[in-house]
């Protein structure tokens, strides 16, 4: 019944259920499954494929119990929806809790290749502090943030010209 995940996944969703014990929260098997699912994918993975990997193991699968399951892991900071995508990426860094415990707001950071869809994730410190000082000096309060910027990764700005066309 369970799915198999490989060992930095596994070692991920470990992490995860030990986030949400410390938090009060329950990583069901569901939540657990999804995670893995998200964590394992190359690359970010829309709901609908969520939903048609989960009935393979879950026949009553429907879209309300993967969009639930969604919500559950983005509150929890699991999760980083890319909006240009309408798909996830997973975040098991804990990245919205300091060493201090405090929660402080968390900057996700893509960069998505128009090319190949590729999305790579950053944490770049100083972006977030720039919004969140900017966002302070307007006297607003922020709780998250993504910031999504396209171009064209490494490997499809060296490939030769002709690859850019499929």
């Amino acid at each position: 019944m369970a799915a198999e995940f490989s060992r930095r996944t596994e070692t991920l969703l470990d992490r995860a259920e030990t986030i949400c014990q410390e938090r009060g929260a329950n990583l069901t098997d569901l939540r657990r499954q999804v995670l893995g699912m998200i964590l394992d994918s190359a690359s970010p993975t829309g709901a609908y494929d969520l939903l048609d990997r989960l009935r393979q193991t879950r026949r009553g699968a429907a879209p309300p119990t993967v969009y639930r399951t969604l919500d559950f892991l983005l509150e929890q900071g699991l999760i980083h929806r890319v909006e240009r995508l309408s798909a996830f990426v997973g975040c098991i860094a804990g990245c919205s809790v300091e060493a201090d415990g405090e929660t402080h707001p968390h900057a996700a950071q893509f960069l998505i290749c128009r090319n190949c869809a590729r999305v790579q994730e950053m944490q770049d410190h100083d972006v977030a502090a720039v919004l969140a000082r900017a966002a302070n000096q307007a006297g607003f309060s922020i709780n998250s943030a993504t910031i999504e910027a396209e171009g064209l990764c490494s490997r499809c700005r060296t490939a030769p010209a002709h690859a850019h066309s499929h």
